[in-house]
């Protein structure tokens, strides 16, 4: 079969199609998927440049997040039968780890497809019937694709953590990474009043499109935290939600209000920031972290993308063989949204 892969660790030219590797047999319990689309997030670039310890067998299956119709059933799968169209939780979990009794299993030991487990950029993918979640005939194969990963990311932040309310002021610094258009959404549909802070005016606004009540263009303010402040009435936001890290940081903990809450749920510019813990203290303010989430919250977040209620943003999409010029695209934060794949 083929697939979108990295032999190396590396730049752009260690992203590869291969195209004899072997179709895979579901064990009991798992389900094997002819996959029809997946979708890339910024954890395929880091994967790709690699990190101490992170030990991979090459080539090494890209993409977390994906689509298809089930192609064969294992002993034991009861959930799912031929035909079926599925989308994909991306959060793998020992079968026998504990915390799948507790619902927080995102919190024990768990991989993540396309990172330390293979990914679904391939023709066919087997997983577990755990990990699977049918997918009405309205919904694309490509809108599924595009949600997965960065809707569970961001509805657990936002909802299970970070305990959003209606009518709370919610700030999202950036505006159109995955993550950022899923956040907006979700603030939005959670009756908050949101702002955001964007690179550009074209991305504020998209931005306002989808949700933003207010945005802030870096360009044009690259003191934004500043004027958030004096827009505020120099009280901030009850929730500020920031993935980008060491660049933004320091001014996400200034735009939280007194008795706030700053959710992270990544570090994209880098993960290591020096604070003024007096900023903390003084502001009795909360710094909330988050990663992935159990598979209920998955669940709840794409049954409201069925409903349309909360919508994927796609910014881009190319075929498999073209998996490294869709890695620069996203590499170059060209995008709004999220970049697919489609697979023939």
């Amino acid at each position: 079969m083929k697939a979108a892969v990295i032999t190396g660790h590396g730049g752009l030219e260690v992203v590869s199609v291969a195209y004899d590797l072997p179709i895979p047999e579901p064990g009991a319990g798992e389900v094997r998927l002819r996959m029809k689309a997946a979708a890339l997030n910024r954890l395929d670039l880091f994967v790709r440049v690699g990190w101490p310890g992170l030990n991979l067998k090459m080539p090494h299956v890209m993409c977390a997040d994906g689509a298809g119709i089930v192609d064969k059933v294992g002993d034991g799968v009861t959930q799912f039968q031929l035909g079926d169209r599925v989308c994909i939780d991306p959060t793998i979990v020992p079968p026998d780890s504990p915390a799948l009794m507790t619902g927080l299993e995102n919190q024990s030991r768990i991989a993540i497809l396309g990172e330390h487990h293979p990914g679904v950029a391939a023709e066919y993918v087997v997983l577990p019937q755990r990990n699977l979640l049918k997918l009405p005939d309205h919904v694309s194969f490509e809108e599924a694709a595009a949600a997965g990963l960065v809707y569970l990311t961001a509805w657990h932040s936002m909802m299970t953590r970070g305990n959003l309310r209606a009518g709370e002021t919610v700030l999202v610094v950036g505006a159109g990474g995955g993550v950022n258009t899923a956040s907006i959404q979700i603030a939005k549909l959670a009756g908050c009043k949101v702002t955001v802070v964007g690179s550009n005016a074209e991305k504020c606004a998209r931005a306002c499109e989808i949700g933003a009540d207010v945005t802030i263009n870096r360009e044009e303010t690259p003191d934004w935290a500043k004027a958030l402040y004096k827009m505020t009435d120099r009280q901030g936001f009850d929730v500020v939600v920031d993935n980008v890290g060491a660049a933004t940081f320091n001014d996400s903990i200034r735009s939280t209000r007194v008795g706030g809450r700053l959710l992270v749920v990544g570090a994209t510019s880098g993960p290591f920031v020096e604070i003024d813990l007096r900023q903390v203290f003084f502001r009795h303010m909360s710094i909330i972290g988050s990663t992935m989430a159990p598979h209920q919250d998955f669940v709840k977040v794409m049954n409201l993308i069925f409903e349309g209620r909360l919508k994927p943003i796609i910014s881009a999409v190319f075929p498999l063989e073209d998996a490294a010029r869709a890695q620069e695209t996203l590499a170059n934060f060209d995008v709004f949204g999220k970049v697919v794949l489609t697979i023939d």
